[in-house]
């Protein structure tokens, strides 16, 4: 395939046949104090030498600070393996394994996902990824909502604001009512979610950890949820505290959804991300998605083909569960590789996470931080500090990211910390270190 280039007699038929006489009209919908602030006027081309040097020159200025940020996106540990697999053509290449006679290598890849989530999570089954943790639950709610032909879900206060977010557009547009339940101590008060069961409640939504980093105790509550026949979605957006922490299958969960990307995949400012659904037997011809099953074929072989689809590319579409659910399969590939690599050692793994950020956390409170949560967390915790703002900023002058300030989300002064096992003591004791000065 050939790309040529308009020239600049085809730009002006363009913009005569939309009927605008410049480009920049194509953008006058947009704010103007939005608009301006970035340019459209490019400079001359340049060779390849000279981009090149160019962005050299750039990124000879770029500083890398040690960040204990998380709060959705993780940074761990990715073993050069896992590059130097998943970066082979056969690959990074492939779509979505449609024939499964020149597609066994992508479909065991998958069919091994399935399962090594299924297990982490406690769950029969779990479909071939998602676009990312946030549509993972959308979808989840809409299928739990059309399974019990109710429209109400009561949520979690303590849910990422992101996957509210989007659950909220996916409710809008599907007349679904979603009920925000608040929060004790940094945790669901489950007992107002309680009182709220009822006919009319599809499902509960609960995030474990949850957005504060407090582990939610669902044990209870998820009996409770099953008396009133209403379904319980635990939202998983750190995969790696299912290393250590029960799986949500074993306290009564009915779909499982979350992120994976803290399994062989880079923070990436954000993406691309490997979203879930791992659901109970009850669910697998509802579950949105793909799914790759274990068969044989006419020679008896044992064989991998996409098996019980819900898309609308394979039945009619006002039948389909979803029609955006994307298989991230390179993503997918990257975690199976990881947990392939790590296997039981992820329970090491996960126990450093708690050890690590418990030392940071206790550091943090000798130098007058308060912790504004008591409630047990994996690595993740939220601690509170006078004029934390301008302290922040005196951290980052010396090369740290303290963590995600919460002002924007009502808490005034207050730092969600993350710490994986990617930062070491010495990383930990530096940034203490340096906080110490910056309030002397």
């Amino acid at each position: 395939m050939n790309f040529i280039a308009i020239t600049e007699e085809d730009r002006k038929h363009m913009l005569r046949e939309i009927g605008v006489n410049d480009i920049k009209d194509l953008f006058k919908d947009i704010p103007e104090n939005i608009r301006n602030a970035y340019s459209l006027e490019l400079p001359e081309a340049l060779s390849e030498i000279e981009v090149e040097k160019l962005l050299k020159k750039h990124a000879s200025g770029n500083t890398l600070p040690v960040s204990f940020v998380g709060a959705g996106v993780y940074q761990h540990q990715v073993p050069a393996v896992v590059d130097a697999l998943a970066s082979r053509s056969e690959f990074y290449t492939a779509y979505t394994p449609y024939q499964p006679e020149v597609s066994q290598g992508t479909l065991t890849a998958i069919f091994e996902f399935q399962s090594m989530i299924s297990n982490l999570t406690g769950m029969d089954a779990t479909n071939a990824s998602m676009y990312d943790g946030a549509t993972a639950l959308a979808e989840s709610v809409m299928m739990a909502s059309s399974h019990s032909k109710k429209n109400r879900i009561a949520v979690s206060g303590a849910l990422h604001p992101n996957y509210l977010h989007v659950l909220q557009t996916y409710a809008w547009a599907s007349d679904m009512e979603i009920i925000v339940i608040g929060t004790e101590n940094g945790v669901t008060s489950l007992t107002d979610m309680e009182n709220l069961l009822d006919d009319s409640i599809a499902a509960c939504v609960v995030q474990y950890p949850n957005f504060w980093g407090c582990i939610e105790d669902l044990s209870s509550f998820s009996k409770k949820a099953r008396e009133k026949n209403v379904l319980i979605i635990v939202a998983v957006n750190e995969m790696m505290s299912l290393g250590l922490l029960k799986p949500p299958g074993e306290f009564g969960a009915d779909i499982v959804c979350g992120e994976a990307q803290s399994f062989g995949n880079y923070p990436a400012f954000g993406g691309p991300m490997v979203g879930f659904i791992s659901v109970k037997k009850e669910f697998l011809r509802k579950i949105p998605g793909r799914l790759v099953g274990k068969t044989t074929d006419v020679d008896g072989k044992e064989a991998y083909v996409l098996t019980l689809q819900t898309r609308e590319q394979h039945i009619r579409r006002e039948k389909a569960t979803s029609n955006i659910c994307t298989n991230e399969g390179l993503m997918a590939l990257r975690s199976v590789m990881y947990l392939s690599l790590i296997g039981p050692k992820l329970t090491d793994i996960a126990r450093l996470n708690h050890s690590l950020a418990s030392y940071m956390k206790a550091g943090l409170l000798s130098l007058g931080f308060t912790a504004v949560f008591q409630s047990p967390f994996f690595n993740e915790f939220v601690v509170k500090k006078d004029n934390v703002n301008i302290l922040y900023e005196k951290l980052k002058n010396d090369g740290f990211i303290l963590g995600l300030n919460l002002e924007a989300y009502g808490m005034k002064d207050c730092m969600l910390v993350c710490v994986t096992e990617y930062r070491t003591r010495d990383e930990i004791d530096s940034l203490l270190a340096a906080c110490r000065n910056a309030i002397a």
